[in-house]
């Protein structure tokens, strides 16, 4: 289906995250009509485990795609259900949610926060982590494989209803189009998490199936990011506002949304999502598996041929909230902009302490007993002087990340830094990264983020434009571009090299003597 683009076009995108549902209804030439969101209900139920109720996050679209719809009416736009081309969904990446024939949830969702699953990747670790490396282009971790197997294992008679495995993305857009079990798809951009895919070439591995007894049938089909997968039902539409058979696209995760909503559809592009992962990336045009370090992942991006070398910090965002929420004293005596303002006034020391940000275990590479720590502290350290500890421990392990990355390609030449999420807006923190990683860090205007992402692969899904580098020239502007002087590198160069040596202590630690999970 190739469309034309007018004033009169509309697509929708809708972000499936962590901490809530966001959507927002974008007109063909990239202006944001209007936007909705709603918290997401983070569960429980025992320790180790956090999940979500698909069927809750099902509702929560359909909520929030009516809602766009009335603010565009309420603008004067007349009969806007009728002008909306397409729609798409990313979601949360690493979890999973089984589905039964029907079509319907008979798991909830285990979310990749969720750490009841570490058996099982002790033992994909143990007996084919190089293996997993090479073929689905990430060690495994707290992902889609450990977590089948432990479905599998600790819950046969649930695992045998179960017809595919999928991602929130994936089932919220099934549910959309009324489509059936083994109808359930999954795009390129999820594989790496697989733990059971040929990655390189968007297909299934019989061998690493075979490895861990994991039935093939149970894994859903791969399909491109930009595929129509169905249309929408006369149900959905009835309880969302859409019109019957409006085309859904397939969708890609929400990180790589993320990416595609800064502008990173070319080598070289590195992109900083600030949101609740902290998550670092590399633009390439290779598919390189990471044996030198272990830490990075390689998934696929939207962009035909292109791909992502990319390691995030599990919850590394959440770390600043906690620290005021548990520290700040009464409620409101400790801000971020205050405390921030502090900062700046610090000198570089390296008797400032350091903090180690894996609060809920290291996820790349996986190291799920690891947790977070100050070292360094003495009397003279307070509130903020911790504070600082932790955004810059963010800025640290992107250092990793980049070192990982240019390692694996010398040839690798990274123009800057394009920052998204809620961390986009700490000056102190962006010049932070930009000390470390030794590179600008670019804001982008009006960046509505993983949902403006995921409207971008709706819009090319259906024809509105050629492919994603044209959108991306149309949709995106970048805004101001943050720079540390160069005369502090060699701090950053030094904390970054203390940093290294400490999380390597703490993996030995914790080897000796593992955190509960």
């Amino acid at each position: 289906m190739v469309l034309a683009k007018s004033q009169e076009t509309y697509v929708i995108g809708i972000d499936i995250g962590t901490q809530g549902v966001k959507g927002a209804l974008f007109r063909s030439d990239g202006y944001c009509v209007a936007e909705h969101g709603e918290a997401s209900r983070l569960e429980h139920p025992q320790p180790g485990a956090i999940t979500e109720d698909p069927e809750f996050q099902y509702g929560s679209v359909l909520r929030i795609i009516r809602s766009c719809l009335d603010k565009a009416e309420a603008q004067g736009i007349a009969s806007i259900a009728s002008k909306v081309a397409c729609l798409a969904i990313d979601g949360q990446m690493a979890g999973v949610i089984g589905v039964g024939s029907d079509g319907m949830a008979v798991t909830p969702y285990d979310s990749w926060l969720d750490s009841r699953c570490a058996p099982y990747l002790e033992r994909m670790r143990s007996e084919a982590n190089d293996l997993i490396l090479e073929k689905a282009g990430t060690a495994p971790s707290i992902n889609h494989g450990p977590k089948k197997l432990w479905w599998k294992q600790e819950h046969p008679e649930t695992f045998s209803k179960i017809s595919r495995f999928v991602q929130p993305g994936g089932y919220v857009a099934a549910r959309l189009c009324g489509l059936k079990g083994d109808e359930s798809f999954i795009d390129r951009t999820y594989l790496h998490f697989s733990g059971f895919s040929d990655t390189a070439h968007g297909r299934w591995d019989s061998e690493l199936c075979a490895l861990f007894d994991m039935p093939m049938e149970k894994l859903p089909d791969i399909v491109e990011s930009t595929a129509i997968v169905g249309t929408v039902s006369k149900d959905a539409a009835k309880a969302c506002g859409l019109r019957e058979g409006i085309p859904v696209a397939a969708g890609c995760g929400d990180t790589v949304a993320s990416f595609l909503s800064s502008g990173a559809v070319e080598e070289g592009m590195c992109v900083d999502v600030a949101g609740t992962a902290s998550v670092f990336a590399c633009t390439q045009k290779r598919f390189v598996p990471d044996h030198t370090s272990g830490i990075l992942g390689c998934c696929a991006s939207v962009v035909p041929d292109l791909w992502y070398s990319y390691a995030y910090i599990n919850g590394g965002g959440m770390n600043p909230e906690w620290f005021v929420k548990k520290f700040g004293g009464a409620e409101g005596s400790l801000r971020f902009k205050d405390i921030e303002a502090e900062i700046v006034t610090m000198k570089d020391s390296p008797t400032l302490p350091l903090f180690i940000p894996h609060m809920a275990g290291r996820v790349m590479p996986g190291r799920p007993d690891l947790r977070g720590a100050f070292v360094g502290m003495h009397w003279d350290h307070g509130k903020v002087e911790l504070f600082r500890a932790i955004l810059e421990s963010v800025a640290l392990e992107y250092g990793l990340y980049k070192d990982a990355a240019t390692a694996l390609q010398p040839d690798l030449r990274i123009k800057e830094v394009r920052v998204t999420g809620g961390g986009e807006r700490s000056l102190v923190w962006n010049t932070m990264k930009s000390g470390v990683l030794q590179t600008p860090v670019v804001r982008i205007k009006q960046n509505q983020g993983a949902p403006m992402g995921i409207a971008m692969v709706a819009a090319v899904a259906v024809g509105l434009y050629g492919g994603f580098p044209e959108i991306a020239s149309d949709w995106i502007t970048t805004g101001e571009k943050i720079t540390c002087e160069p005369s502090r590198y060699p701090f950053f160069a030094k904390r970054l090299e203390a940093y290294r040596g400490l999380l390597d202590s703490m993996e030995h630690f914790t080897t000796r003597f593992p955190f509960s999970v």
